[in-house]
């Protein structure tokens, strides 16, 4: 029965096989990632901030470059007064993702928080302008009304 198998049909088969492990792999591994980050959007919403960065910083250990759960790490920080932490997630958003809008955004709001208004200005800027670059002008005309507001506040 066995003399008939050629060395092609073993490698085909031997192939086949890994394939459908590695496709099992990374089902199990999205399957764990997905239930993670579910995990600590609901502990967001529920405003347990404490548990929702330990999900998120676990998530982040199965997945480091996913710019969606760090924008929320930092949210999530930023919700605790961790300020210096949360402006690193930002950062790393920008650093890797540089047309990211939404983490300029953010990070110049944590700017506000620590009354670095100069800081703050300068990364609405960067989001309007991307926002501009990126036929968003609707949401370039709300960032420009919220710079109009911290001008007349320092006036």
């Amino acid at each position: 029965m066995f003399d008939n198998f050629q060395p092609s049909y073993i490698i085909a088969v031997t192939a086949v096989i890994s394939s459908i492990a590695i496709l099992g792999y990374f089902s199990w591994k999205t399957l764990i990632t997905s239930n993670v980050f579910q995990k600590g959007v609901n502990l967001y919403k529920q405003e347990n901030y404490k548990d929702a960065e330990a999900a998120f910083r676990q998530m982040i250990s199965l997945n480091s470059t996913n710019d969606v759960v760090h924008l929320l790490l930092g949210d999530t920080l930023m919700q605790q007064g961790k300020l210096e932490e949360a402006i690193q997630q930002f950062q790393e958003v920008i650093n890797r993702a540089p047309k990211k809008v939404d983490a300029y955004l953010r990070l110049s709001n944590a700017f506000m928080r620590q009354e670095k208004k100069a800081e703050a200005i300068s990364n609405l800027e960067k989001a309007r302008d991307l926002c501009q670059a990126q036929r968003q002008q609707e949401k370039a005309e709300q960032i420009n009304r919220i710079l109009q507001k911290i001008s007349k506040n320092n006036s």
